[in-house]
């Protein structure tokens, strides 16, 4: 299965982190990076298992996965250029006085109708996707909670039919946790009042003062019942938890001022990764002993060091060059860029399309196959 056609078979959530996980690996939807399981990874004095390496691959090589899906073509995202350019900004925290003032339009009121008419847009892409399964019969007869994002955060507001006295409380939460608030969740409710009362002891087992990552939240709600996913999704709609752009962190929605610190420290950090400039090209690692060489394209060609750091620890995923690297050794190896893409700034101007026609200029040119190299022939 080409990249292509493995990020329009991912899920929802994987094309929110970025990656899927396969029986073996990780796999980067975004750049087809593939990272093995059961090694540790060594980056910049601290050691990280696959599934953190991974998280950071995507921070180095990809900036962010909003950043990525912000920079593909306006027929993919639907998006014009105005609302991909007031979402960057939006992604970056900026309130809407600031988003004003970098725009040059209207004023702060111009900006939260702005804000309202994506939130509209997010609506109607929930109820569209949900139309196509259903069009297509492959959707589960569930509640209509899954199109619903805005339900009430708490059981505690001021509409009649969502109050609930103490004696109720506790009678909805026997009912549901027999064996106790911090046993295992008898079925999920389908009423609203007793889903919200649910959700709310659910989150009572979150410490509201620590970021979680995603294995780390599954781990909590697998104690409180079998379709973890499901109740972690419920958890963020009704506002109980909330999470990175990524989906790389998760923290209880109350700790708003301790979270508001750590996420200006986040957006200042991306801002600096922004200002790194990154270049995309093809490169080679060649074989000094026998010629043999191996193209590849990447979107920032700093990832070759990764590429290095994978060989040396066995974990490249052409098997050809990784045997003989380990028969030759690193010294008999090097590493060479073959030409940066030039990248325009021409808004249709589409990266992954013009990487794979330079990747592809120079497979046909150095034709690294057989005994010249250690690609395999693409299918075009």
């Amino acid at each position: 299965m080409s990249l292509t056609e493995q990020f329009w078979s991912a899920t929802f959530d994987e094309v929110t982190q970025g990656y899927c996980e396969r029986e073996h690996d990780y796999f980067c939807l975004l750049c087809g990076e593939s990272i093995e399981k059961g090694i540790i990874y060594p980056v910049e004095g601290r050691l990280y298992d696959a599934a953190k390496f991974t998280h950071h691959h995507i921070e180095e090589a990809h900036g962010s996965v909003f950043q990525y899906l912000s920079e593909l073509d306006k027929k993919i995202t639907g998006l014009s250029d105005h609302q991909n350019q007031l979402m960057r900004l939006f992604f970056q925290g900026k309130s809407d006085q600031e988003v004003q003032k970098e725009m040059g339009i209207g004023s702060a009121s111009t900006i939260r109708n702005h804000r309202f008419a994506l939130k509209e847009k997010e609506r109607q892409a929930k109820v569209f996707l949900v139309m196509m399964e259903l069009m297509k019969g492959t959707a589960k007869k569930s509640p209509v909670t899954a199109v619903v994002s805005d339900a009430p955060r708490s059981p505690k507001k001021n509409d009649d039919e969502l109050q609930v006295s103490s004696a109720e409380y506790a009678e909805i939460t026997q009912k549901y946790f027999p064996e106790g608030t911090l046993g295992r969740l008898e079925h999920y409710p389908r009423k609203l009042k007793h889903r919200l009362v649910v959700l709310e002891e659910i989150t009572k087992r979150f410490d509201p003062k620590k970021i979680y990552s995603e294995k780390e939240v599954n781990a909590v709600l697998e104690t409180a019942y079998e379709d973890y996913v499901t109740i972690r999704r419920y958890l963020i709609d009704h506002g109980f938890l909330d999470r990175a752009a990524d989906g790389s962190e998760y923290w209880v929605r109350s700790n708003g001022e301790e979270r508001e610190k750590q996420m200006n420290r986040k957006q200042e950090l991306k801002q600096i990764y922004r200002e790194v400039k990154t270049e995309a090209g093809v490169y080679q690692i060649k074989n000094l002993q026998n010629g043999k060489i191996w193209v590849d394209a990447t979107k920032n060609l700093k990832t070759m060091n990764g590429k290095q750091f994978t060989l040396k620890h066995g974990s490249h995923t052409n098997k050809a060059l990784q045997k003989e690297w380990n028969e030759y050794g690193e010294d008999a190896f090097v590493f060479e860029v073959l030409e940066v893409l030039e990248q325009k700034p021409d808004p249709f101007f589409d990266l992954a399309d013009a990487l794979e026609k330079l990747e592809n200029k120079w497979l046909d040119q150095l034709q690294p196959y057989g005994e010249k190299g250690y690609n395999e022939k693409k299918k075009r």
